[in-house]
């Protein structure tokens, strides 16, 4: 396996496709990864700076990488992937690509769809142009898919690490010890004391909101300082810390096998988390240092 680009306490980063880096990783590797999370060129109908494939070719591609995902995961470690929307080419229509892409990579990977999640952007820009800025004939697309899958139907995960405050309204209520208990139309049975436990916060839903507006800060500084390019397509930190919080332990191993500015080994060297990144484009690899200086 060859050396990596750059390597901080608890992680590095290879430079090259993930293929060959994670096999070599698994031949010569005792330990396997509690979470591999990453997000992958989208299979978008006009090509990207970063590199992205469309229609079958993307759907073979992706999918492919199934088997060696699991292979490197542990028998309770999830796997945890990004994809965002398609449009044919041509026409105001939604592809079905990345929801056939999402099948064929569980079926070849033998693997469990745990959950879905959006990650929902406010400040998403409107697009396509043509059809949503233009035409008038759509809406802006404003989410993402995010799949979380694993080798087993109950891989480790505890949501106590991803509690979000009370509102206000629920903190009365815990204070005061009394609400309106009983059957509710949709047939749910409410406990007279259901609600009287401080838990330490409420569980969170599977709608992630995560504006990706950053444009300070040590990478965009470093990048700047360095003339290099600045990674087009960033993902907020806040899904990274989700996911790693929620479904790792301290001192667990991250894999993301598609970089870019290297956002998840960033988030997981924070919380303590060992990782392993690998970006195939040398000038986003270099300026991912920039999340460590």
């Amino acid at each position: 396996m060859d050396k990596p680009f750059y390597e901080t306490d608890k992680g590095k980063l290879f430079l090259g496709d993930c293929e060959s880096i994670i096999s070599d990783y698994i031949k010569n590797n005792g330990r396997k990864a509690n979470l591999l999370f990453t997000s992958p060129p989208f299979p978008l109908s006009r090509a990207k700076r970063y590199g992205n494939m469309t229609g079958d070719e993307y759907l073979e591609w992706f999918s492919s990488l199934a088997p060696l995902f699991s292979d490197v995961l542990t028998n309770d470690g999830s796997l945890v992937i990004e994809i965002g929307s398609a449009w044919e080419k041509g026409n105001p229509v939604h592809s079905t690509l990345p929801i056939e892409t999402l099948l064929r990579f569980k079926e070849k990977g033998g693997l469990y769809l745990c959950q879905e999640f959006i990650n929902y952007n406010p400040s998403a820009l409107p697009a396509p142009i043509e059809w949503v800025n233009k035409r008038r004939v759509r809406v802006k697309d404003s989410f993402t898919r995010i799949w979380w899958l694993a080798k087993c139907p109950n891989p480790k995960a505890d949501n106590r690490k991803v509690l979000t405050e009370y509102s206000e309204q629920m903190k009365k209520l815990i204070k005061r010890k009394f609400y309106n208990s009983g059957k509710r139309p949709s047939e749910h049975v409410i406990g007279e004391k259901s609600f009287f436990v401080d838990n330490g916060g409420a569980i969170p839903g599977n709608v992630i909101i995560a504006a990706n507006t950053a444009g300070s800060g040590s990478y965009f500084s470093y990048c700047k300082e360095n003339d290099l390019e600045i990674h087009p397509a960033r993902m907020s930190d806040d899904i990274p810390n989700f996911f790693i919080k929620f479904l790792t332990d301290e001192n667990d191993l991250v894999i993301d096998p598609f970089a870019g500015s290297n956002i998840t080994g960033a988030v997981a060297e924070s919380l303590n988390r060992n990782w392993m990144s690998i970006e195939i484009k040398r000038e986003y690899a270099t300026g991912s240092k920039g999340r460590f200086v």
